[in-house]
């Protein structure tokens, strides 16, 4: 495994809910730092810098202009903020970690890492961890939440603002994204993915093929088409009777061990160059166990074994 360590995580909050109807993930980095994010990543001999959180204005200061794109002017304002931020975390040649937030926060994550990607020659790949597609537009969305956008909107599909965001698009090719642990996938997205054509793993490829075979496949593939490989793993991809504290849960996900097995397999692979972790809802939670849990997979993802 390549080593991390000399590498310095530079972490950065972004406690958005403006993506989603459900309140209390932007409570979401406070949660994770409480868990001990910083304290593991540092047993681990990381140096880890913790830049604070960008600030966001609250739902009760703002209006809805475009129901099909809620808080669209404040989730692209403060996503713009984050992509610089990001941008220049690894200019420096540090490692970001954002912790969300809800998964809009992609948008702004992404397109700084692509950015970066685009001016030193890299091409840029994404692993989505998540039980949702985050694949729709503002024509296919049944609720005009923006957190159910962002990967089609990196990829260069849906309303303009979303898909040319930082000045450029897409962010990401399709063939070069892998959603793994998906299980809920409206109609449209299902019409996008078959267009599109990203490479997509069910919760029932996981029953059927196992998860250490899976990841194995996506980081194959992806170590031959790209040389920046960047993990957004949403909370709800695991099972709600692992971390019950989550934005959007769903029953069916992944186990605790085939997400520690997953992160295991891709910090052997070495490739990793930036992680986000997102929809944490503490309000939602037992005493923090899914905050505790995320950071253990966090821990996890850069190196932590068993032995």
């Amino acid at each position: 495994m390549k080593n991390f360590q000399n590498k310095i995580v530079n972490i950065i909050g972004f406690p958005i809910d403006l993506g989603a109807d459900r309140r209390g993930v932007d409570m979401g980095p406070s949660a994770l730092r409480i868990a001990g994010i910083k304290e593991k990543l540092e047993k681990l001999d990381y140096r880890v810098v913790d830049s604070g959180d960008i600030f966001i204005q609250i739902m009760e200061r703002q209006k809805i202009s475009n129901p099909k794109l809620k808080y669209l002017n404040e989730i692209l304002r403060t996503s713009k903020t984050l992509a610089a931020k990001v941008e220049k975390v690894l200019e420096k040649g540090q490692f970001p970690l954002c912790l969300g937030g809800d998964h809009s926060m992609a948008i702004g994550s992404i397109a700084g890492i692509s950015s970066f990607c685009r001016k030193n020659n890299k091409k840029l790949g994404v692993i989505w961890i998540d039980a949702h597609a985050d694949m729709n537009t503002d024509e296919t969305t049944p609720s005009g939440n923006i957190h159910g956008m962002p990967l089609a909107a990196s990829m260069g599909i849906g309303n303009e603002k979303l898909v040319n965001f930082y000045g450029f698009y897409p962010k990401v090719e399709p063939q070069n994204v892998a959603l793994i642990g998906v299980r809920s996938i409206d109609h449209y997205e299902k019409l996008t993915i078959k267009k599109y054509k990203p490479n997509v793993f069910t919760m029932s490829d996981i029953d059927r093929l196992g998860i250490y075979k899976i990841i194995s496949r996506v980081l194959k593939l992806l170590k031959g088409n790209v040389d920046h490989i960047h993990v957004s793993f949403d909370l709800d991809s695991v099972d709600p009777s692992v971390a019950p504290g989550v934005g959007t849960p769903m029953p069916g996900g992944l186990s605790f061990r085939e997400t520690h097995l997953l992160m295991e397999a891709i910090a052997e692979c070495g490739c990793i160059s930036s992680l986000e972790i997102t929809e944490v809802n503490p309000i939602l939670d037992d005493k923090n166990k899914s905050a505790e849990f995320a950071t253990d997979v966090a821990a996890s993802i850069m190196g932590k074994r068993i032995f």
